[in-house]
């Protein structure tokens, strides 16, 4: 993740200005402006940590919104080599401890905390779905289910878990759900008009819930295919027949290939099911629409 991206930095901006970090009455009240402070971020859990990268960042912005002294004092951020996003921790762990001026400690914990519960909690989460389906072929993706704004972010969380990101947005990628098929005149009609459509390089990705809507998928060329609200068995029925398309193509075209994704109704308790049937790859909105924040804390002493 690029903290210094323009995108990013207008999130982390945005978070300091919506709590007027640089206007904390309290702190500014009653702190010292010259007292220095060590403050340590502590997992109060077992966790997947992400958004540790963001914190040196949110001193550089907040050091663009206030122009006092304290604000633009010299500050370190050190952690342990072996603790960065990505890695799993355990409760009681000091995940990073930041020097600086104590009222800029103090006005910028509950943003940084913020973040960084909730993209760990996100993280987290992800790495149970990912560990649930261990050993097998297929890989967990997140949606476009994300918090208004927040989705750069999220997904990065979801990457740190070790899931996969499925398209950022609506841009980057072609897929037709069940309201285009309704709107747009039936299966074969939409994804014919993709087809001829579409920008150089766009992949084609077709919702299916059926099995003749399958058929119409893979007779039409789509060249991807999400098998929508099934169940594990009529999931593993639907991978075998692509499979059996897939065998057919590449009999002209060794490289051409349909990825097949699973999705709707998918939680911890039976992901490893649909993972057993074959699909390449499983989408659960719950990674980032559900996650609960992880348990962070920010301990702050006089140096």
């Amino acid at each position: 993740m690029d903290w210094k991206s323009h995108r990013i930095d207008a999130l982390l901006e945005m978070a300091l200005v919506e709590d007027q970090a640089a206007h904390d009455s309290t702190s500014h009240l009653t702190i010292d402006p010259d007292l220095r402070a060590a403050a340590s971020i502590i997992a109060r859990q077992e966790m997947v940590v992400s958004g540790l990268g963001s914190v040196p960042r949110f001193f550089e912005i907040f050091a663009r919104l206030d122009h006092r002294a304290e604000a633009h004092a010299r500050f370190e951020v050190v952690s342990h080599p072996e603790i960065f996003d990505g890695v799993r921790v355990r409760a009681g762990q000091v995940l990073a401890v930041i020097r600086h001026n104590a009222r800029v400690l103090l006005s910028s914990e509950r943003v940084i905390l913020n973040l960084m519960q909730h993209l760990s909690g996100i993280a987290t989460l992800t790495r149970k779905y990912c560990d649930a389906i261990e050993g097998t072929h297929a890989k967990v993706l997140d949606t476009r289910k994300t918090v208004p704004g927040m989705r750069m972010l999220e997904k990065y969380a979801v990457q740190c878990g070790g899931g996969t990101n499925h398209r950022i947005d609506l841009a980057s990628g072609i897929l037709i759900k069940n309201n285009h098929i309704s709107l747009g005149g039936g299966l074969p009609a939409v994804l014919a008009s993709a087809i001829a459509k579409r920008r150089k390089g766009q992949r084609v990705e077709v919702e299916v819930r059926t099995a003749e809507e399958l058929e119409q998928a893979l007779q039409g060329g789509a060249e991807a295919i999400l098998l929508d609200n099934m169940t594990p068995e009529q999931v593993r029925t639907s991978v075998a027949r692509i499979k059996k398309e897939i065998e057919r193509i590449q009999a002209e075209n060794p490289e051409r290939w349909i990825p097949t994704e699973a999705s709707g109704g998918i939680v911890l308790e039976n992901i490893r099911d649909y993972a057993e049937t074959g699909v390449d790859f499983i989408s659960v909105g719950a990674l980032t629409h559900s996650a609960k924040a992880a348990d962070i804390s920010m301990s702050i002493a006089a140096e």
